[in-house]
């Protein structure tokens, strides 16, 4: 019972970590990456739908990506939507493929992503705690059930607070590794 806990646990907080794998991943470093634009959400048809899905993105060049619709009457949501999206970055139409050029970033713009991939390692860090409290509280209920001695409580809250330490221990090293990702000039 405490194992099946545990496990859950783990693979509850494991998920916050993947979450912010993902988001990280959309959060621009001074090279071009696909995963910079591919979750972003396109109008289309009067739906929202990934850009992944309608189009494939390239990396022609280290400081530039290359969209090329699926469909070339998306072409205009695609743009569009690129011009509202809060990545900054002006898209050249040529009628079939979309490029966009990814500028240096200057100090002040590279202080403010370090702060936003501060602000999503805090979220991820409060999920985990969240999945922590949720697992002792569960472990608590067993324990007043008469389900688990004591000791078990004893002994599964430990095991949760190593495995919560340990992701939190992750969740900072993949934070501290996109900020070095973001600072390199």
């Amino acid at each position: 019972m405490i194992n099946e806990a545990i496990q859950d646990a783990e693979k509850r907080m494991r998920s916050a970590v993947q979450a912010l794998e993902v988001d990280l991943s959309g959060i621009r470093t001074g090279r071009a990456s696909p995963a910079l634009i591919e979750r972003l959400s396109i109008e289309y048809y009067g739906s929202p739908v990934p850009l992944m899905q309608l189009a494939t993105i390239s990396v022609p060049e280290p400081r530039q990506l290359l969209i090329k619709p699926f469909d070339a009457t998306s072409i205009k949501d695609i743009e569009k939507a690129i011009l509202a999206s809060d990545l900054g970055l002006t898209p050249l139409n040529d009628g079939k493929v979309i490029r966009l050029n990814i500028p240096p970033l200057n100090e002040q713009r590279r202080i403010e992503l370090t702060k936003l991939v501060g602000n999503h390692c805090e979220e991820s860090r409060i999920a985990i705690r969240n999945v922590r409290r949720d697992s002792i509280k569960d472990l608590r209920d067993f324990e007043k059930e008469k389900l688990i001695s004591e000791d078990d409580l004893k002994r599964g809250e430990d095991e949760i607070q190593k495995l919560t330490d340990r992701m939190i221990a992750e969740i900072d090293t993949i934070g501290e590794h996109k900020e070095k990702e973001i600072m390199e000039v």
